[in-house]
């Protein structure tokens, strides 16, 4: 599966609207990111500070809603959209990744998929936020982000919490007998972020399931 970082943040302005209409022909499903703004709505954006992506200064915690849907995401003229705005957009046929920033925003963003018509898996690197959306409806589609660490860890905290599958890095993916773990365990794995093609060969070579990739072109 091509899964669309931030909406293929290599082609289209990363995690907008726009970026997840354009990507959505191309890929099998659209990653995003979520985060709560200073005045509760859950807001599409990776970064917790705004100055990268807006030229803004400030978090994104710290800042009211009203504020941010007036800043543009990396001069591209797309503004930062909600939740459910994106969601919205995404087509029935394409499923969503929806990445937790911040455990505490794990059960709004369930809420906010229940209403989406695309299937939904919910990613994080924070082990709570995937144990809450677990106890509050165990059919939630989940998988555990990791950043190092070798495949018998990350296999047995993705087994603990019930996650259908796990998603490394690069390196880690291709390390051998990653993924063979992930499968005996019965785990998918969904690698990132891919940004050329030799990355893709690399992981296609490993057997992963799902390429987290920048762009839609690598193949």
């Amino acid at each position: 599966a091509l899964i669309g970082h931030r909406g293929c943040d290599g082609q289209c302005p990363e995690n907008t609207v726009a970026a997840v209409e354009r990507a959505a022909p191309h890929v099998d499903a659209v990653e995003i990111d979520v985060r709560r703004c200073g005045t509760g709505e859950l807001v599409v954006v990776h970064d917790g500070e705004l100055d990268r992506l807006t030229g803004a200064s400030g978090r994104v915690a710290d800042a009211d809603w009203e504020d941010l849907r007036d800043l543009t995401v990396l001069d591209s003229g797309e503004p930062i959209p909600r939740l459910g705005e994106v969601l919205a957009a995404v087509p029935e046929e394409v499923g969503v990744n929806v990445e937790i920033k911040e455990p505490e925003t794990a059960l709004d963003a369930l809420d906010a998929a229940r209403r989406a018509d695309s299937e939904v898996l919910f990613s994080s690197f924070h082990p709570a936020a995937l144990a809450a959306l677990r106890d509050r409806d165990p059919a939630t589609a989940r998988a555990l982000l990791v950043a190092d660490g070798g495949a018998a860890s990350a296999v047995e905290a993705a087994t603990d919490l019930g996650c259908v599958a796990v998603h490394p890095p690069i390196d880690l993916a291709t390390e051998p007998g990653f993924v063979e773990a992930a499968h005996d365990a019965g785990l998918a794995v969904n690698a990132w972020t891919a940004v050329d093609r030799e990355d893709a060969e690399r992981l296609l070579a490993a057997g992963v399931d799902g390429i987290i990739a920048d762009r839609w072109d690598l193949f």
